[in-house]
């Protein structure tokens, strides 16, 4: 086996009004993420370690924000195409790990059901999936609450 390894990063202000979806879960928050998605920060980040792992473009690349087609996409959706996409490569998608960076909401009583949904929209075990919640201490827009964030990393395996 032949394997590749790669990292996401994706950060959205918090606006007013609009719904927060993160890995896939919809938080009951007066406030959202600004983007031309659903700008679920969390999974953006995953498709990009996964896309980064088999050397192609961005998740911005593959669905531009210039397309009205993903004009508030659920970003489950676009989770599944990438992960569709590496597996035609011939690559088999072995893990995923997240970290989300955020002051607000508290995440970390939602977690399960993230794992859960980002195990459905990959094909992985929930087991297979790797998802944390922390702060930014403070420090910058992300820790003075005017952003989330998110890092992650994805193993892909050659067939």
């Amino acid at each position: 086996m032949k394997y590749r390894i790669g990292h996401g990063y994706d950060i959205h202000r918090i606006v007013p009004g609009r719904p927060l979806v993160l890995g896939g879960v919809k938080f009951e928050t007066d406030f959202g993420l600004d983007g031309h998605s659903d700008a679920d920060c969390v999974t953006h980040a995953i498709c990009d370690a996964i896309l980064g792992a088999a050397a192609l473009p961005d998740i911005g690349h593959l669905f531009p924000n210039t397309d009205p087609a993903y004009r508030g996409i659920d970003s489950q959706l676009l989770l599944q195409r990438v992960v569709a996409e590496i597996r035609k490569l011939g690559f088999d998608l072995v893990n995923v790990d997240a970290t989300v960076i955020a002051e607000k909401p508290k995440i970390a009583p939602r977690l399960a059901e993230m794992k859960a949904a980002l195990a459905r929209s990959t094909g992985l075990l929930p087991d297979e999936v790797g998802l944390k919640a922390t702060t930014n201490e403070g420090v910058g827009d992300l820790g003075r609450g005017l952003a989330i964030a998110a890092h992650a990393v994805a193993l892909l395996a050659k067939r």
